[in-house]
This record gives structure tokens, sequence and C-alpha cells, in this order.
């Protein structure tokens, strides 16, 4: 299992995502997703979306929250715990990323984005705002099979 972070970060209320269209064999190929990344070694959460939130939009968190742990396993990949953090605070100005191409989303058009079928679960659970939550998500190919989730 491989660690990792994604953040979705907020703003007059849209969502800076990601729609991954560089990379070549992603496996987010072509969907919308936030901006993070693998944990280095020796890196925490915090490092770790910190340094990777500037490395793909150049911008610094200033402002951020951890809302989720999610795990996700998949028969075409490596099993990984991710850390949902969003973002309300941030400095610089945004950069190009050699990833995909980033825009700022109305969060009210997210669900129309060609994402996850996971992503979707846990954006409602970020509009509710009730609380830390974890979540299991168990894909076949692109497919969502089951899935779990805790409150806390």
């Amino acid at each position: 299992m491989i660690n990792t972070t994604l953040c979705y970060i907020e703003q007059d209320g849209k969502y800076l995502m990601m729609h991954r269209i560089k990379k070549k064999n992603d496996i987010n190929k072509d969907k919308w997703i936030g901006v993070g990344g693998k944990f280095l070694d020796g890196e925490t959460s915090e490092e770790c979306v910190l340094r990777e939130t500037y490395e793909e939009t150049g911008l610094t968190l200033t402002d951020y929250r951890l809302r989720g742990v999610i795990t996700f396993l998949s028969d075409e990949a490596e099993g990984e715990y991710m850390y949902l953090y969003t973002a309300t605070g941030f400095e610089g100005e945004i950069t190009d990323c050699d990833e995909g191409v980033l825009e700022w989303i109305p969060k009210e058009k997210v669900f129309e984005l060609p994402i996850w079928e996971g992503d979707k679960l846990f954006f409602k659970e970020l509009n509710r705002d009730r609380g830390f939550f974890t979540m299991k998500l168990e894909y076949e190919k692109d497919t969502l099979k089951e899935w779990s989730f805790n409150l806390y």
C-alpha cells in the first residue's frame, strides 16, 4: 500500500481541479481530480500535501485541513491510503502543471465532470461537512464494486 494526498482548494464556491490529460500511462487519464501525490520517504501527510500542492499549482497553502482517509483497492493498481484535504487559504499565483490543466470549477458542476464514482461519494461528504471520515473504495477496472464509510 502506498500513501498519497489529495487536496481540493476552495475559493468563491469553486474547487481548483486538474483535468488529467498530459501525463502518459496515467490511471487518472481524462478524469478531473484535485492536486496531490505520493509521500516521499519520511514525509508526513501535511508535508506531502504542502509540497505536492506547490509543485502542481505554484500555490502555498496557508489554511487547510484533513477531512478524511480513503482506502483505495483496485485490480489494476497498487492499494493506496489517500489523505483527503481541503484548503481555503493560499498564497501565490497558479502556474502551469505538467500532469494536467488546472481550472476553477463551480462546486455544483463537479458531478457533471468525468470523475471517479468513489470521488462522487466523498464529494457529497465534503459538501455535508459533518466531520472527519474514513472510506474504503474497491474498484474492478473503472467500476466501483464495493464501498464503506465511517464518520468520526
